[in-house]
C-alpha cells in the first residue's frame, strides 16, 4: 500500500514538473537540471567543497574563483531543490517573456556572481568580530536562495498588488513576499531548519537585485532603473516603517550621488504632451505606463463596486396594488403646467 502511495506521488510531481517546465525555454531548463545534477553531487564531501563558496579560497592566495559560477548548482536537502526548480519555472513564464533571454541570463549571473563576493566579504567582516575561523574555512555558500530573493524583487516590481494570501490579519501582496520570506529563512535558522548561509544569500540576493533593477537594468527605450515610488527600498516594509526607512534611504542615495556612485534622476517634462504637462521618469516605459494603468484601474472598479449608486439609495419603492384591490386606481398626478398644459388634478386609470 505504501509502495502504490510512492508511485502516485512520484507520478504527480512527474506531471506537475512536465506542466511546469513543458513550455519554458532552453535556459530554464539548463538551470533546472543543472540543479538537479548539483543535489547528487552534494553527496560527494569532495565535490561540495569544490564548487561550493568558501570564504578562505575564493580570495588570494587559494583564488578559487570558477566557485563564483559554480556554488549554485548544489543543494544539502530535497526540498530546496524543490523550491528552486518551482522559482525558476514560474521565472521562465512571468519574467522571461518581458525581458527576454539575454536579460534574464545576465540577470541570474549578476546575482550568483555578485552574492559570492559580497558574502566573501560579509563572512571575513564576521570572522574579524568573532574570531571564530569556522565563518571563513567551514562555510560553505551554496544554492539558489539568493536568486530566489531576486525573482521574488523583480515580481514585486512588475506585479506589486497581486494578492497572495488572504488572512485574517490582512492581505499579503507580492511586495511583502521578499520581506516575508526573509524573515521566515531566519526564524528557520534560528531554530535549526536551515544553515546560517540561506537568510544571509538570500538577503544580499534581495539587496543586490533591488540595486539593479532600480538604477542600472536596461530598458528598451533607452532609460535604466525604474524610480517609480512603488519600487522604492522603504516599499519593501510595512507602512508603519516606511517614513523612517525613506528619510534613511533618501540620505544614503544623496551620498551615493555625491560621490558619484549614484546618478541623479533625470525627469522629462513633455510641454506637447495632452495634459497639461507630462514627467516621464527612468524606466518607466510604455509597458509600465499601461501596467500601472491597468492597476488604478483595477482599484477604482473595486471601490466602485463596494458603494452603491446613489440613484439606487434615493429611489422610493415601488407602490404594490393586491390583488383582493379594486381595479380602478386613482393616482394623483401633479405635474408641471409650463411643462404639459393641463391643469393639476387627477387621472383616473381604468384597467380591464
Amino acid at each position: 500500500m505504501t509502495s502504490r502511495k510512492a508511485i502516485r506521488n512520484i507520478s504527480f510531481l512527474k506531471q506537475e514538473a512536465s506542466s511546469l517546465l513543458g513550455s519554458t525555454s532552453l535556459t530554464v531548463k539548463v538551470i533546472c537540471c543543472a540543479v538537479l545534477f548539483g543535489y547528487c553531487l552534494s553527496f560527494s564531501e569532495s565535490a561540495v567543497k569544490s564548487l561550493t563558496v568558501t570564504p578562505a579560497y575564493l580570495f588570494p592566495p587559494v583564488f578559487w574563483i570558477w566557485t563564483a559560477f559554480t556554488h549554485w548548482m548544489i543543494e544539502f536537502h530535497l526540498y530546496e531543490v524543490v523550491t528552486d526548480v518551482i522559482v525558476v519555472g514560474l521565472c521562465g513564464k512571468l519574467i522571461e517573456p518581458l525581458w527576454g533571454k539575454l536579460e534574464m541570463v545576465t540577470y541570474f549571473a549578476l546575482v550568483n556572481m555578485t552574492v559570492a563576493i559580497i558574502g566573501t566579504v560579509f563572512y571575513v567582516f564576521v570572522y574579524m568580530v568573532t574570531f571564530n575561523s569556522d565563518y571563513l574555512f567551514q562555510t560553505r555558500m551554496h544554492g539558489l536562495s539568493a536568486y530566489v530573493a531576486s525573482v521574488m524583487v523583480a515580481v514585486k516590481q512588475i506585479m506589486p498588488d497581486n494578492i497572495v494570501v488572504k488572512t485574517p490579519a490582512g492581505k499579503i501582496m507580492n511586495r511583502n513576499i521578499p520581506l516575508c520570506v526573509l524573515l521566515v529563512s531566519i526564524l528557520f535558522w534560528i531554530v535549526g531548519l536551515l544553515e546560517h548561509t540561506y537568510p544571509v544569500m538570500y538577503g544580499i540576493g534581495m539587496l543586490v537585485s533591488w540595486i539593479y533593477l532600480r538604477f542600472y537594468q536596461q530598458h528598451s527605450n533607452g532609460t535604466r532603473g525604474d524610480l517609480a515610488d512603488n519600487f522604492s527600498f522603504a516599499s519593501f516594509f510595512p507602512t508603519v516603517l516606511q517614513p523612517p526607512i525613506s528619510v534613511f534611504s533618501n540620505l544614503l542615495f544623496r551620498c551615493l550621488v555625491s560621490v558619484k556612485i549614484c546618478k541623479k534622476p533625470i525627469r522629462k517634462y513633455d510641454i506637447g504632451a495632452p495634459s497639461s504637462i507630462a514627467i516621464r521618469l527612468p524606466g518607466m516605459d510604455a509597458q509600465d505606463a499601461e501596467r500601472r494603468r491597468q492597476i488604478a484601474l483595477k482599484a477604482l472598479g473595486e471601490r466602485l463596486g463596494k458603494q452603491e449608486p446613489s440613484w439606487k439609495q434615493s429611489k422610493s419603492p415601488v407602490p404594490e396594488i393586491s390583488p383582493q384591490e379594486d381595479y380602478n386606481q386613482t393616482i394623483p398626478l401633479e405635474p408641471k403646467q409650463e411643462e404639459l398644459n393641463l391643469p393639476a388634478g387627477s387621472v383616473k386609470l381604468t384597467i380591464e
